[in-house]
């Protein structure tokens, strides 16, 4: 009986907060639309901030449960893998339609500051990124394996925008032909990545990073030494004498000593990047390197 009541409320609260938003629906319109006293929705859930991240979370693991009974009935259907892979997207489209305000990287405050709201939704950031791995993965195999986070990345890029304007009731196109766009795009961007083989830009490491699970310093730390390594082996690629390269190498040296200090000299680091952007071919990537340090 419990557990009825506890369903009950949180099929209220999705309905209401998936048509007004999270700030403007109370515990007493969910208690009015349950038919309870909200006295008894507190037994259940401490705050409204509470039902809310138990429903953000019920909704995404949903969607993961009707993936997964997806992939059973399309793995008895014996479909080709890109077949699989646009019904998915198809179904992905749909869903994320049908509950954008859990489903999107949600951005209103002040849930967003709530530490419980904030542990769910790194959660699902981590299930649906796993998600979209193994569902490219599947599609293109091993061909993706070194590229496999920046395949991700593209996908997911393009699947959020042209969902944005899917919300916003701008895109006169059914979502099964968007999906089959969607698969067509990412088997281009497949070829060229095999084609080509660029150095990969995302890893394991950086991924799961954005605005609601912003890095921390020495994240951020690591990332502008990653950068300094770069800019030493484009400094050693330079049509300049030895001597000069020479010079510019121990700049950055110094860059990345400062840089790995507690604490920082902002004045040295400005006057050693002052330096390096007295070499014309390395302007841009020191004008990087500023936004990076500071």
């Amino acid at each position: 009986m419990e557990e009825l009541r506890k369903g009950k409320i949180l099929d209220a609260a999705l309905a209401l907060f998936r048509e007004k938003g999270y700030s403007a629906v109370s515990m007493q319109n969910i208690a009015e639309a349950c038919g309870m006293a909200k006295a008894s929705i507190y037994k259940f859930f401490a705050s409204k901030e509470d039902l809310f991240t138990e429903v953000f979370t019920v909704c995404y693991r949903s969607l993961l449960e009707q993936e997964a009974e997806l992939d059973r009935v399309q793995s008895q259907q014996g479909l080709a893998p890109k077949e699989k892979f646009r019904r998915k997207i198809e179904f992905q489209l749909y869903y994320t339609m049908e509950n954008h305000l859990f489903m999107l990287d949600f951005k209103e405050l002040p849930i967003t500051a709530n530490d419980k709201f904030l542990t769910a939704w790194q959660n699902k950031k981590a299930a649906m990124l796993t998600w979209h791995r193994e569902l490219l993965t599947e599609a293109y195999g091993e061909q993706i394996d070194l590229h496999i986070w920046d395949v991700v990345t593209i996908f997911r890029g393009m699947l959020l925008q042209y969902l944005s304007y899917a919300i916003q009731k701008v895109l006169a196109v059914p979502m099964a032909e968007l999906a089959a766009f969607l698969v067509d795009r990412m088997d281009a961007v497949v070829r060229d990545m095999a084609a080509k083989q660029p150095k990969p830009i995302i890893d394991g490491t950086n991924v799961y990073f954005n605005h609601l699970n912003a890095s921390d310093e020495p994240v951020r730390r690591e990332t502008a030494l990653q950068f300094l390594q770069t800019l030493a082996g484009k400094i050693d690629e330079l049509s300049k004498p030895e001597a000069v390269r020479a010079e510019l190498r121990e700049v950055v040296s110094l860059i990345q000593q400062e840089a790995q200090a507690e604490l920082r000299n902002p004045t040295l680091l400005r006057v050693l990047a002052a330096y390096l952007d007295t070499v014309s071919e390395l302007r841009s990537d020191v004008r990087q390197l500023n936004l990076m340090l500071f």
